[in-house]
């Protein structure tokens, strides 16, 4: 039997509690510079009570073939990398600004 998920009470196949708070989020893409001139991009504003966010960096860094980390709540990935990460968070549904 499905399991019924206890936010909108629809069946596991048919919720739609992540997708819609993937279009409640506001996500601020930036770089920063580190020691010894080592470029981050910094993917901040994800909301971890609503979106997996250790799934969300595992996707990230797979899709930019780079490391990363979760840090204070925003997800650092090494090197430049804001076009790729842009067009994968829109892809996925959410709503990207870029600084």
């Amino acid at each position: 039997m499905a399991e019924i998920c206890s936010v909108c009470g629809l069946p596991g196949e048919l919720c739609m509690c992540e997708e819609i708070a993937r279009e409640q989020q506001q996500i601020t893409l930036s770089s920063d510079s580190r020691r010894y001139g080592k470029v981050v991009t910094v993917v901040s504003g994800v909301n971890s009570s609503d979106i997996d966010v250790n799934e969300l960096a595992r996707t990230l860094k797979t899709e930019c073939a780079s490391g990363g980390t979760i840090k204070d709540g925003n997800i650092e990935l090494q090197g430049e990398h804001k076009k790729k990460v842009k067009a994968k968070l829109e892809k996925m549904g959410f709503k990207v600004q870029v600084k």
